[in-house]
């Protein structure tokens, strides 16, 4: 039976006749692997996610996580799933051999993942957060502290989060208030909340180890007196066994209108309430340096952006596998033209309003999976590439993407997940079809990890201008690789790749116009405008390099590559010419509006 969640299809072309991952297997890192290798791993990703995370998505969003003032209770099926998850090895798929990883190339790690992102997303959030905890833990913290929780994660013993956001401060982390004081043994001691904290408490596990941000006294204000702090819901001894309970406390969970099967939690630091005979305060360990808290924290906030498009990415495919499904089965109406009421009905996919609403899913759907898995493969080649030039520009493209990356699927996949309840009509906001619920999962992306505007901020106002531009300039340039590729093949290949250029040299010139007023208010005022048409760009740009890699391929989805490409070009691409005139014109009108006037 074809699968609803992903196309293994799609995957097997994305990987090994585009990304030619088979190639990584020459590099050292990768060098005990094979084609075969990254099969098997594909297709235990898809039968746990099918058997034992699919089953349960539906239940997990109506009987979602309680407090009774004392403890979080979650269905049970949760952890069935994650002990089968466990056993599988692949929360350390893409980590080293050393710590009991698999050493995967990331990319492919990422097409595992999709599964279970696809099948349930309240459920996946657990282990996820941890790799990403882990990850962390793995470039920068010491050899014991891996020891001591990052071997227990991945045996699946112990879950991760990260604690950055608090009630009074929301995304502005300058404003943390949540302190840490030193004591002589070396550990600190911390006071204060933290809000959002997905995964922040639960059952499931033995233990659950936060990454906390927070202040040790003297240091200097901003994000510059940040330190990173790790602070276990249950004290580890020298040995490993569980001690005492921290002085972490669960105040509540936050109701979303998705994820809901992801606790999400207001945690108290230093209440005293579980060391009532010892010294108050919350027990943490210094990660790294202190006051350098916030750039270790990058390490999983970039991992988890590129995690939420790939989320994104995921439920958008669900959704349109969904929809298409549904409109091959589901019998109304006529074709246009039709005159006998007495003919029989056709299934709805016959009609050309539905037939472009499924492309539209398509090609924001396989798009948005295309991207998040090149920017897998860039990270590999960041990793193994060949040379040290190599492995820098890689850096420097994956720098510049990842706002791309975690916001275009975040928001155009949610706008797939739209049109799919548009195709089951009023079946589609009903709570026996799944396509609701995967609109409400996912309208948490453009919020998750840095809110929509966030990003726009990041790309226009550090991404393409740090180090003098460079990363712009690497990024047009791997474009015009790709342009001058498809140039030569002329006929559709030529038209798209003259669209692309054109698209791509006006969003030199638009960030050039922008910047060069010297106002960073205005310029700033409209980026998230600039995110969207870079977007958008990018994504055409990947759309063409699938056109370049189905050329010559016969049949249905070869077929279905080419005709998205078209569509694509003709009917998404075009819209960033409006948004370039906007940007070009230096627009002011939300600065300008006076506050009273809204």
């Amino acid at each position: 039976m074809t699968s609803l969640l992903l196309s293994r299809r799609d995957l097997d072309f994305l990987l090994y006749e585009w990304l030619d991952v088979a190639a990584l297997t020459e590099r050292p890192r990768y060098a005990e692997h094979a084609r075969e290798t990254f099969d098997a791993a594909l297709e235990l990703s898809e039968q746990v996610a099918t058997r034992h995370f699919a089953p349960h998505n539906r239940k997990n969003d109506a009987q979602e996580p309680r407090f009774d003032g004392e403890r979080v209770h979650i269905i049970p099926e949760v952890k069935e799933a994650l002990d089968v998850f466990a056993g599988t090895g692949l929360l350390g798929s893409a980590m080293d051999h050393e710590v009991g990883g698999a050493q995967l190339p990331a990319v492919v790690a990422n097409a595992c993942f999709a599964w279970f992102q696809a099948a349930n997303p309240g459920t996946s959030g657990y282990p996820f957060l941890t790799a990403g905890h882990a990850n962390l833990l793995l470039a920068h913290g010491s050899r014991d502290q891996i020891d001591t929780y990052v071997r227990p994660m991945l045996e699946g013993r112990f879950f991760g989060t990260m604690c950055l956001s608090e009630p009074q401060a929301g995304s502005s982390l300058a404003d943390l208030r949540t302190r840490a004081e030193p004591r002589a043994d070396g550990t600190y001691r911390l006071f204060g909340n933290k809000m959002w904290i997905s995964g922040g408490d639960h059952e499931l596990s033995e233990n659950i180890v936060h990454l906390v941000l927070a202040r040790i006294p003297g240091g200097p204000p901003g994000v510059k007196g940040l330190s990173l702090f790790i602070v276990p819901k249950v004290l580890v001894g020298a040995d490993g066994s569980p001690g005492e309970r921290n002085d972490v406390v669960l105040a509540g969970l936050n109701h979303k209108m998705g994820f809901r099967g992801t606790t999400n939690t207001l945690l108290n630091f230093g209440e005293g309430v579980h060391r009532p005979g010892g010294e108050p305060g919350a027990v943490g360990r210094l990660v790294g340096e202190p006051h350098h808290g916030l750039a270790l924290m990058f390490h999983m906030m970039n991992e988890a952006r590129i995690g939420v498009g790939l989320g994104a990415a995921a439920l958008g495919y669900t959704g349109y596998l969904h929809a298409l499904e549904y409109a091959r089965s589901r019998p109304q109406g006529r074709p246009a033209g039709a005159k006998d009421p007495a003919a029989p009905q056709v299934p709805i996919i016959a009609h050309a309003d539905v037939r472009r609403m499924l492309l539209a899913q398509k090609c924001y759907a396989e798009g948005a999976l295309a991207l998040v898995l090149y920017a897998g493969r860039l990270l590999d080649e960041e990793r193994t590439g060949v040379t040290p030039e190599d492995r820098a520009r890689a850096k420097l493209l994956l720098d510049v993407l990842t706002p791309v990356v975690k916001s275009w699927p975040s928001q155009w996949c949610l706008e797939a997940n739209s049109l799919a309840i548009q195709v089951h009509g009023g079946y589609g906001y009903t709570r026996e079809y799944a396509v609701e619920q995967f609109y409400r999962d996912n309208r948490l992306n453009p919020i998750h990890e840095g809110t929509h505007g966030i990003h726009g901020l990041d790309l226009l106002g550090r991404k393409v201008v740090m180090d003098g531009g460079a990363g712009l300039r690497l990024l047009v340039e791997t474009v015009a690789a790709t342009v001058d590729r498809a140039k030569g093949l002329g006929g559709d290949a030529g038209e798209y790749a003259a669209q692309l250029d054109a698209a791509v040299r006006r969003i030199a010139s638009v960030t050039r116009r922008l910047w060069a007023t010297g106002d960073p208010e205005t310029a700033l005022a409209n980026s998230s405008c600039y995110l969207e048409a870079v977007g958008h760009t990018v994504v055409a740009w990947l759309w063409l390099e699938q056109f370049l890699a189905a050329e010559g391929g016969s049949g249905p989805f070869y077929e279905g590559k080419r005709h998205a490409c078209r569509f694509f070009f003709r009917q998404e691409l075009p819209r960033t010419e409006a948004q370039f005139r906007l940007l070009e014109s230096l627009d002011r009108t939300a600065v300008e509006i006076p506050d009273d006037a809204f």
